[in-house]
């Protein structure tokens, strides 16, 4: 039974072994349960927090939080239901960042600097990053190939903690993102050096330029297809105008060629029915003459016997 109590106690040992932390008592200025515009993440400082750089890494991390509160290359981090997001001021607003676009060096934070580790990093070393692969799949261990791997000798300088935060604090916090921008660009002058921390450091006027310039674009792509479908709207105009004006011509063409071939038509006929009425007009003559020359002759015979009967009575006389 001693045997038995002993070995359990070993293994409580060794279970609480893998998150020991250095001996810093709970901060009383966090509060949970408040989120501003963007992700609600239930963090919420009253005052600027207690930020202690990691020996040898260039990250910072609040030993007094009870959460994965760290700050690197000018962004606050903090992991939170299997999710890491992102912030340029130590309240939020957060934007989750996804798994892939994490950069390295925070990965590459040891277990016992996550003030509240989930669960599935029990057994894993203390001192050693988390193993990140395991959990997120073979994908994510390709793509991130090398990300566990780095010559402490050459790892950069953390950036400047952003202290300027500090007279920022409960209703002075801005809450806006334009006025966060505005005054961080007044007093931090830190220039990062990862990508995805470079995105939040655009100057506000640059993210307004671009949105404009892409809306711009979109707009001038519209228009572009506007004129595009215009131009193909007359060209298709165009050609029925074309095909109407063909086949009016056509028409024409053919009530040309019809009307032709009706007055060639007609001077056939009129061709072909003169040499008739020629024959029915030397035909007529003929006939004349004939009626006349048998009148004549009846005349004349008439005249004969007139004659003869003339002198008949002469002679009787």
């Amino acid at each position: 039974m001693k045997k038995t109590y002993l070995i359990i106690a070993i293994s409580i040992v060794l279970v609480q072994g893998c998150y020991t932390a250095p001996p810093y008592p709970p901060s009383s200025h966090v509060s949970v349960g408040v989120g501003y515009p963007g992700v609600n993440i239930g963090i919420n400082f009253s005052t600027y927090p207690d930020l202690v750089q990691i020996p040898g890494y260039p990250v910072y991390y609040d030993p007094r939080v009870d959460s994965n509160y760290f700050f690197y290359d000018g962004l606050y981090w903090v992991f939170q239901g299997d999710n890491w997001y992102a912030s340029s001021w130590y309240n939020g607003p957060w934007d989750r960042v996804g798994y892939y676009d994490v950069p390295a060096y925070v990965l590459r934070v040891p277990v016992r600097y996550y003030r509240q580790p989930p669960s599935y990093f029990r057994g894993w070393r203390a001192d050693a990053p988390p193993r990140w692969g395991d959990h997120w799949g073979r994908d994510w261990e390709q793509r991130r190939s090398g990300w566990d791997r780095w010559d402490r000798g050459s790892a950069p300088a953390p950036a400047p903690l952003p202290t300027y935060q500090r007279n920022y604090s409960g209703d002075r916090y801005p809450r806006a993102v334009e006025q966060q921008h505005t005054i961080r660009s007044e007093y931090y002058r830190y220039q990062p050096r990862e990508p995805v921390a470079q995105q939040y450091f655009k100057p506000r006027v640059q993210q307004e330029q671009q949105r404009q310039q892409d809306q711009q674009r979109q707009q001038d792509q519209q228009r572009q297809q506007e004129q595009q479908r215009q131009q193909e709207q007359q060209r298709q105009q165009g050609q029925r105008q074309q095909e109407q004006q063909r086949q009016q011509a056509q028409q024409i063409k053919q009530e040309q060629q019809r009307q032709q071939q009706q007055k060639q038509q007609q001077d056939l006929e009129r061709k072909r029915a003169q040499p008739e009425a020629q024959g029915q007009d030397q035909r007529r003559k003929a006939t004349q003459q004939e009626l006349n020359r048998k009148k004549k002759a009846t005349q004349e015979e008439s005249d004969r016997k007139k004659k003869e009967e003339d002198a008949r009575d002469r002679y009787r006389q």
